[in-house]
């Protein structure tokens, strides 16, 4: 069944930013993501609006509705872009270039700069 989805619906959960948007990545689907609070990964670095839908827990119950109308190249170019972003998420040893450590260390120095700059 997950083969054939074009779509991961991934609610927030309990956890500040939840596994199951790394699972959609895998699983080579477009993340849905549900909620007002999640904490995107390399949400500093990613542009998430690229590969991903968002939708607000009071626009669950028309779902559907919303990805149904999109189109069908729009959703092949978020498809495309999730297959690129898979390798930021893989954990290789050794670290390989642009891997999920690198990225983790990316976002802290560009974290540490930000600091440095607004002192």
């Amino acid at each position: 069944m997950i083969n054939k989805s074009k779509y991961w619906i991934c609610p927030s959960g309990y956890e500040v930013a939840s596994p199951r948007i790394v699972e959609a990545i895998y699983a080579e689907c477009v993340p849905v993501l549900i909620s007002l609070d999640h904490v995107l990964l390399f949400g500093d670095v990613l542009d998430w609006d690229a590969f991903s839908v968002q939708v607000s827990m009071s626009e669950i119950p028309n779902m559907k509705i919303i990805l149904m109308d999109i189109p069908e190249d729009e959703y092949l170019r978020m498809h495309e872009r999730v297959m690129q972003m898979q390798r930021h998420f893989v954990v290789n040893d050794p670290s390989r270039r642009f891997d999920v450590f690198h990225m983790i260390l990316h976002s802290i120095w560009l974290k540490m700069l930000n600091v440095q700059i607004s002192r």
